[in-house]
């Protein structure tokens, strides 16, 4: 019998999104033919503007220890971003640390805020990382189930309901993984009102923030007053909107004294993010170039949005989903497809099988009534998978009827 192990991991579960991804993969090799709309991944190139920058860096020898926090380039390039799409807000480049993704980031603030008996309120359907890496932190995650009629996000009365003496802080994703839900200003006023009385840490991860079907951007809490930005975090990074996700570059915003607590940590782990990535990084969020073809992609994922909605909507009419007004995702119901008592788990597992289509189940974000369908893949495969999935439901119904 193995050795336990520390019981740091005594929560732990492996990424359900990179295990589906993983087990795709292995049924591809194996000369299945898959289609997999599984992964938050653009299926898009990185600028090139950006990738020549990288490949620059590596050549002028940029490929020693960087600063811990981030190169001066970047951390400038990414303030002056955040300050643009934000009113020209002033953002101040020694309050962001760059890391190693925006998962690290999100891990860094965790780490650094919370602690044993602490509670963190979780948005919920929610990213599969949240919890974990609260978890991780000896801290507990607390889920709050988002209102249905209200594309699935919470309200600071929802918050309040599942707050205790304990609660000491709150992650809010908008634009969301997993709904494409986006809250507006006047949600997110709310909310951080809510946060402000009760002593509440906000962290907001606002990585896709630029993939928006409204304004340029999603509302930020960079668009809120100051006084209600004293116990916030925000995490951006490249990945997304930027098509880098193999470059791994995250950022967070935070308050001075949370700052030097997230860069002291950092420093016994990462020792600062890839150098040459850091170099391509600072191109993406500096050069008007690549800003053309954020917005070129921006375009292309809203045209597969507006096609997805309008399919679902005429062809399976009774099923419920939520209307994504940012990010790459569609979230739609199922339980009940496949049996009386089964959801989202045995609908992926049979789609699989039957259709040989990748989705992933609503209960690895809490709630496994979903199913989550990212169109961040091209729009053949897209299209192809779709009509698998369509054409799955309508059997089911038939069945049903039957």
């Amino acid at each position: 019998m193995p050795e336990p192990l520390s019981l740091n991991l005594v929560h732990l579960k492996p990424s359900e999104t990179i295990a589906i991804s993983a087990e795709t993969k292995r049924r591809r090799a194996a000369g299945e033919e898959v289609f997999d709309l599984s992964l938050g991944e653009p299926d898009f190139d990185t600028p090139p503007v950006a990738a020549q920058a990288g490949i620059q860096a590596i050549q002028k020898g940029m490929t020693h220890y960087p600063p811990n926090p981030g190169i001066p380039e970047l951390r400038h390039a990414i303030a002056a971003n955040l300050s643009k799409l934000s009113g020209d807000r002033p953002v101040n480049p020694d309050q962001i640390l760059v890391s190693s993704g925006s998962k690290h980031s999100l891990f860094n603030a965790c780490f650094t805020l919370f602690g044993p008996n602490d509670q963190v309120l979780i948005p919920a359907p929610a990213w599969v990382s949240y919890p974990q890496i609260v978890h991780l932190c000896r801290a507990e995650p607390v889920l709050v189930p988002g209102d249905i009629e209200w594309g699935l996000k919470v309200s600071a009365k929802d918050l309040d309901k599942h707050s205790t003496t304990r609660t000491r802080g709150l992650i809010l994703c908008s634009p969301c993984n997993p709904t494409g839900a986006v809250y507006t200003l006047a949600e997110l006023r709310s909310i951080a009102e809510w946060a402000k009385k009760n002593d509440v840490w906000i962290i907001a991860d606002e990585i896709y923030r630029r993939i928006n079907y409204g304004a340029v951007a999603a509302p930020s809490f960079l668009d809120l007053p100051d006084d209600l930005l004293e116990r916030t975090v925000v995490i951006c990074g490249a990945s997304k909107a930027y098509a880098m996700t193999g470059w791994r570059i995250g950022a967070a915003l935070a308050p001075p004294h949370v700052f030097k607590g997230m860069a002291a940590l950092q420093s016994h782990t990462t020792t600062g993010a890839n150098h040459p990535a850091q170099w391509a990084s600072a191109a993406a969020f500096a050069d008007e170039r690549v800003e053309a073809d954020v917005l070129r992609m921006v375009s292309a994922f809203r045209t597969r949005r507006d096609r997805l909605v309008e399919r679902f909507r005429t062809e399976v009419p009774g099923v419920e989903f939520v209307e994504p007004h940012g990010a790459f995702y569609f979230f739609f119901r199922v339980d009940g497809l496949t049996g009386p008592k089964e959801g989202g788990a045995a609908f992926c597992a049979r789609l699989m099988t039957e259709e040989g289509v990748a989705l992933v189940p609503g209960a690895a974000f809490g709630d496994d009534r979903w199913v989550r369908l990212s169109y961040a893949a091209a729009d053949k495969e897209l299209d192809a998978g779709v009509d698998r999935i369509l054409r799955f439901i309508k059997r089911l119904a038939a069945a049903r009827a039957a």
